[in-house]
């Protein structure tokens, strides 16, 4: 049981949180701010479609391997150091994006970028985990879940804006003063705070990496690369076999024996799946089909963040009284009849109705999964744990943009006359360019609402998922030491 009643609060803590949040939104900005700009690149870098993809991917990729390692190396060296260090990186490589005039270095900088973000993005919700105690770690979480939201949203707001006055690398400019400020108020506020210190499992490492990169590159490719996806299935065979062996683990696999994390984990897993594609869709429809220019289409998706904000907050509040069980699979059921509301329709009523019932579907499940997932580790565990969320996250929503990007695209392809060119028919923008309107407006909505159906489907099946696996009342963590592992004031 956790021991947290000879806790010293740490009066700077919600200051502490304001440092993570800032932190946290220059990494969700940036996951969508480039999408934008992809013209740009063309044009000014003289990129191929293939550099495009790798330019976006090369991130991607390098984040989404990272993130287990650098979650453990947080434990052990430090939480604090991990995400100035993560600061510093992500920083530094945002200004040699801009500099880049060949695509080959902006993918070089977007791997560096990576590099940073997976270093960092642990680390701010362990940070959270040791920062605050029981009684008010919901409250930030809906806080920290709060702003994950809003980057998502505010990434085309932003990257519109700058696009629409300045030139393409203005979107990575953002990044150097955010990570500065932070690094300063990290450095000023922050206590550190470690997990166990437990000798590096080299090994781990290496196979996570490898398991993971490979996962997510024959995710990234959709392509049938029997080579990459054999070294997938050994290396994530091989970490599992070496990690119950190993006397230090990287991964203490013993956290999957809490029925509540590992429910936590498939819940989460599936939600990303339903939800992962949602920006892919709501974008190019408010663009292409609506007519909207970057910065109206960004402010036009404000609603969501609006209702996510309102409902995070209640939903710490019900939490109280409710079970996280209760919170987790309402909201996904609220989830599921957001996706259905947007299949159903047509126009942007629909869409805002959509977003405003899926921002508070959102806002009750978003809490009290980070909370459960989280509070079912013990804390000296935090980072792995951490980024053990982030990672589920990552590569869920790569399978969602693969799945439900295919699912969109194909559709699309059906929807369109068959006399119509070929390069109409297998891209929107193409078929809007060649004077197509009618014919690629009705397409596309029949697109986007069956990729919606298969999103609700998924949202039910999480939310049943999570009515079967969860506990009304988990518990808690076993660990003796995690009072050691709190950092006081």
């Amino acid at each position: 049981m956790r021991v947290e009643s000879n806790i010293v609060r740490d009066p700077r803590r919600w200051w502490i949180l304001g440092v993570l949040c800032l932190s946290l939104l220059v990494l969700m900005i940036d996951g969508t701010v480039l999408n934008l700009a992809i013209p740009s690149l063309i044009t000014d870098l003289n990129a191929t479609p293939s550099d495009v993809q790798w330019i976006l991917d090369a991130y991607v990729l390098v984040f989404a391997g990272l993130l287990l390692t650098a979650g453990s190396l947080s434990d052990r060296f430090g939480r604090r150091r991990m995400l100035i260090v993560g600061l510093a990186l992500f920083g530094a490589a945002s200004a040699v994006a801009t500099l880049a005039t060949e695509p080959w270095q902006l993918i070089a900088a977007r791997a560096a970028m990576g590099v940073g973000g997976s270093v960092l993005m642990p680390s701010t919700l362990s940070i959270l985990m040791t920062t605050f105690a029981d009684d008010e770690r919901r409250k930030a979480m809906a806080g920290w879940s709060t702003v994950s939201m809003v980057g998502v949203i505010a990434g085309p707001t932003v990257g519109g804006f700058l696009l629409q006055h300045y030139w393409w690398g203005s979107v990575f400019l953002l990044n150097i003063p955010v990570a500065a400020v932070a690094i300063v108020a990290a450095l000023v506020l922050m206590p550190e705070s470690h997990g166990e210190q437990r000798p590096v499992d080299l090994v781990g490492v290496l196979l996570s990496i490898v398991a993971l990169v490979s996962t997510v590159y024959v995710i990234i490719e959709r392509e049938g690369n029997l080579g990459m996806i054999a070294l997938a299935i050994l290396a994530a065979v091989g970490f599992v076999l070496w990690e119950r062996r190993s006397e230090h683990p990287m991964l203490p696999l013993q956290v999957f024996n809490n029925r509540d994390f590992t429910g936590t984990c498939l819940t989460l897993l599936l939600m990303v799946f339903g939800m992962g594609a949602i920006m892919l869709m709501l974008t190019q429809y408010l663009q292409f089909v609506l007519d909207y220019g970057p910065m109206k289409a960004g402010l036009a998706l404000l609603p969501y963040a609006l209702a996510a904000v309102v409902f995070n907050g209640l939903g710490a509040t019900l939490g109280k009284k409710l079970s996280n069980k209760t919170l987790i699979v309402s909201g996904l059921v609220v989830c599921g009849v957001a996706f259905s509301i947007l299949a159903l329709g047509d126009g942007y009523l629909w869409v805002l109705v959509s977003m405003l019932v899926m921002g508070i579907g959102g806002g009750l499940a978003g809490p009290a999964a980070y909370a459960l997932i989280m509070n079912a580790i013990p804390v000296q565990h935090a980072g792995v744990g951490s980024a053990m969320n982030d990672t589920l996250q990552q590569v869920g929503m790569a399978i969602s943009i693969a799945l439900l990007g295919s699912v969109l695209a194909d559709v699309f392809t059906a929807n369109m006359p068959e006399d119509a060119p070929e390069a109409a028919r297998e891209s929107v923008g193409a078929a809007f360019q060649l004077g197509l309107t009618d014919a690629a407006n009705t397409a596309f909505t029949a697109a986007m609402s069956t990729t919606s159906w298969i999103s609700a489907g998924f949202s039910f099946a999480a939310a049943l998922l999570g009515a079967a696996l969860l506990r009304t009342k988990p518990a808690p963590a076993q660990s003796p030491s995690d009072s050691e592992a709190v950092p006081t004031a």
